[in-house]
């Protein structure tokens, strides 16, 4: 007989009301009453949107899609002591060359401009080395001084072994020590409920530490 799965931990998150506040078009949409604001991004298809609604324990709250590109504008969620802010994906998207620059210039205006961002939540699939794309945005995180927690997401995909190799090797890309990269599954809530303790206790340190 196999051993019966581990229980997986639910994310404090969840156990919080949560409140949808719409979606704008403007990277310095101006929120009330001020709270930590943690903005997470990644690639086009790395799975934001599932990895949101696992981490605040809502099956549908943010819309998952197939296609890249799916989100536009800044998807902000109100919680008791932070907010969570989805934005566009970089990279490939299903859009015209305008809409594409569109969203990067809407990127580019809220990494550099937001004042009141406590961090970044940047997600990579940890199946896959750093694309161009990545290292792009690497360079403006950097150039914007954002606070960073990398967050390698689809850990399901890989075997344990594995998954420890390439959270090593992806670190070691992106040039972040390990205790600044968590490792999750939004399919089996894999390492969920480790980084909603990490962000309350940010939401609580404030803005000079994410992890």
């Amino acid at each position: 007989m196999s051993a019966p799965a581990t229980p997986v931990e639910v994310s404090p998150l969840a156990k919080l009301p949560i409140e949808f506040l719409g979606s704008f078009p403007d990277p310095m949409h101006p929120l009330d009453p001020p709270l930590p604001e943690f903005a997470m991004i990644g690639r086009s298809n790395v799975g934001k949107s599932s990895l949101l609604n696992a981490l605040v324990g809502r099956r549908a709250l943010a819309r998952v899609s197939q296609t890249p590109g799916k989100t536009q504008l800044l998807n902000i969620y109100k919680l008791p002591s932070l907010y969570l802010i989805d934005l566009p994906g970089y990279g490939f998207a299903q859009a015209d060359k305008g809409t594409r620059l569109a969203y990067r210039k809407l990127l580019e205006g809220f990494l550099r401009k937001r004042t009141s961002l406590t961090g970044v939540i940047w997600l990579l699939d940890i199946r896959h080395k750093p694309s161009k794309d990545d290292g792009e945005f690497h360079r403006l995180l950097t150039d914007a001084g954002c606070a960073v927690l990398a967050v390698l997401t689809k850990a399901d995909k890989l075997t344990r072994s594995g998954r420890d190799k390439a959270a090593a090797e992806r670190a070691d890309a992106i040039g972040f020590p390990l205790d600044q990269v968590q490792v999750v599954s939004a399919q089996t809530g894999y390492g969920v409920a480790d980084l909603g303790a990490s962000l309350l206790a940010a939401a609580t340190a404030g803005p000079d530490e994410v992890a």
